[in-house]
């Protein structure tokens, strides 16, 4: 502001020429409009949109507190907004009041704005409309104006070619050309460490990220991702199945929005079945899930006016915000149950199979899909044609099992050196103490078999098919090392962060990939006086070798390959090498804490 050629006064309209005011500010916030309200193709830049919430805040201080959280990698803060009706605003004693907390984050896909416009909208009707407020009585709302700030400054009219509308909007990457919606667990961006420490401040009962789909056309603006319900807490997941998704569909269809479940499925057109989606810590919902907080992702469609597409997202958080209140302690009580679980049940599931044999069913609006020769390749090519809509039954597979499972450990140990494991733990408020002095205690460790790797994909080579031995074995733990304890509501994200199998373990992000190079070596012309000499005192170790040359042809033809497997029985083996170094203490015992 200090560098505008412009009067100070002159400036200040001119950011603000967005939110603009028929009359004073303070008196009327009714009049104030944004641009989708006279050109319903038009989306807020990013300085209007917070220029929107600064306005508002300071019309209604009692009600509306706003105002910059952390940093981002753009170098901007993120914003919060708190709606409250009793002007309370600390989390802690909003929850010791048994209100529920509502978080919804717009802006995670800049170039998916609608929740950006709709959240304003639907915010202006609660502060200016005392009837509104009703829905305020039992539940506080929490609202991430913008989340990838550094995408929505980076604004275009391309980057979208499958949508229509709005006319100019954000980028998808982040200021890192991160996808922000891959990056809860891993945290690389500013903006991931900025909201984890955002969510476990306030540990929200209900969470709503807004995005539009890509994929498949048909007859619907608005799809629904919802918790995947069977990785929640049974008390729940069976909630959020039998209570609040048939209330949210009913709601949605009485207001003009029919929804249908995210349509994604086994074929190449929707007709022959929707999955649903198994959402991963490292997506937004999914890292909710880990907190038991009951999330949705509406997608509205990318081929309806961008208009409909906010309408209908207003529409989805009011009825979200209808059914809270509604509802609110039927939701206290089945989320009580399910962090009571989290903090004390022995066994936790890491991941996830869709079970193909159970199945729903569905009425499915779309549009027949047809093809026709391409006009680029002259090969064929797919369209639907919107003069054939449809109506049909088609198969829905919503329900996923136990793949993978892992009882917990009393605790684990962390060695201080990881302090890019620990600063995670610590912004996610986990409970860590620290060994006053050295010990050396009885630890389950694994040690890392075979995986796959993923080509460079969001900045890293990820892991997966993760194969584990299990190894018990003396450790010695050093004073400043951390003992996290299994009795937190945390016990999720830990399990899904620590356990290296997990698919978006920190291991699987490869926060642990030092442990996988041999540090030391052999020369071979060296090593084979070594290796004969070893065998000679070893004979159990040489009647293996002999075992494994006979059942392994190609093992039998390699002095190399038999010279290394030697190597690896032996004591000059580097003990640390695969060694993931995080110890499981089965048992309580005593242990030295500060």
């Amino acid at each position: 502001m200090k560098n505008c050629p412009l009067p100070v006064f002159l400036c200040c309209i001119l950011l603000l020429a967005s939110c603009s005011q028929r009359t004073h500010p303070t008196k009327n916030m009714a009049n104030f409009t944004i641009p989708f309200e006279s050109n319903p193709n038009q989306t807020l830049t990013y300085d209007e949109a917070i220029a929107c919430y600064e306005k508002m805040a300071a019309a209604h201080p009692g009600l509306l507190q706003f105002g910059p959280v952390g940093s981002t990698d753009s170098g901007r803060p993120l914003h919060v907004a708190v709606v409250s009706k009793d002007g309370e605003f600390d989390p802690e004693k909003i929850r010791q009041s048994g209100r529920r907390i509502l978080l919804i984050n717009n802006g995670i896909h800049p170039g998916e704005p609608e929740g950006i416009d709709a959240t304003i909208l639907l915010l202006r009707d609660l502060l200016t409309k005392p009837g509104r407020q009703a829905v305020l009585e039992h539940l506080v709302l929490v609202i991430i104006p913008v989340y990838n700030v550094d995408g929505c400054l980076n604004r275009g009219s391309y980057s979208r070619a499958n949508q229509d509308g709005p006319e100019a909007y954000g980028f998808r990457g982040n200021a890192r050309n991160y996808d922000l919606n891959r990056d809860f667990l891993k945290c690389d961006s500013r903006n991931a460490r900025t909201f984890n420490h955002i969510f476990t401040r306030w540990m929200p009962d209900v969470f709503v990220d807004n995005h539009t789909s890509n994929g498949a056309d048909y007859q619907y603006t608005m799809t629904l991702i919802a918790t995947q319900h069977n990785k929640l807490e049974a008390p729940l997941g069976t909630f959020l199945q039998k209570t609040m998704l048939p209330f949210l569909y009913d709601e949605m269809a009485k207001q003009g929005w029919e929804m249908i479940p995210y349509v994604d499925g086994p074929g190449e057109t929707p007709d022959q079945g929707i999955f649903d989606f198994c959402d991963y810590g490292r997506y937004s919902t999914g890292y909710a899930a880990l907190w038991n907080t009951i999330g949705f992702m509406p997608e509205t469609h990318m081929l309806k006016p961008f208009k409909d597409r906010v309408w209908s997202t207003y529409a989805f958080m009011d009825v979200v915000l209808r059914f809270i209140h509604e509802n609110h302690a039927t939701l206290a009580k089945a989320r009580a149950e399910a962090l009571d679980r989290t903090r004390t049940k022995a066994e936790f599931v890491l991941d996830w199979r869709m079970d193909r044999e159970t199945r729903d069913s569905l009425v499915f609006k779309g549009y027949a899909a047809k093809y026709k020769a391409s006009e680029v390749s002259g090969l064929p090519r797919l369209w639907y044609d919107r003069a054939e809509p449809f109506e049909k039954t088609i198969p829905y597979y919503n329900t996923f099992e136990p793949a993978i499972s892992v009882a917990k450990p009393v605790a684990y140990l962390i060695p201080q050196a990881w302090e890019n494991v620990l600063s995670r733990l610590e912004n996610n408020r986990v409970q860590m103490r620290r060994l006053a002095e050295d010990i050396s205690l009885d630890v389950e460790m694994y040690r890392i078999g075979t995986f796959k790797n993923r080509d460079a994909w969001e900045g890293h080579y990820f892991h997966s098919n993760v194969e584990l031995k299990v190894e018990t074995r003396k450790q010695t733990f050093h004073a400043g090392d951390y003992v996290v304890f299994t009795d937190q509501v945390a016990n999720r994200y830990l399990l899904e962060t620590l356990e290296p199998n997990a698919p978006d373990s920190w291991f699987a992000w490869n926060f642990f990939d030092p442990i996988l190079m041999q540090k030391e070596y052999f020369s071979a012309y060296v090593f084979e006086d070594l290796a004969a000499k070893f065998l000679k005192e070893n004979p159990a170790v040489r009647q293996q070798l002999e075992e494994k040359q006979k059942a392994d042809p190609e093992f039998a033809a390699s002095a190399r390959m038999q010279l290394d497997w030697v190597y690896r029985q032996s004591p000059w083996y580097e003990p640390a090498h695969r060694l993931y170094p995080v110890g499981r203490l089965l048992k309580s015992v005593a242990l030295p804490l500060e």
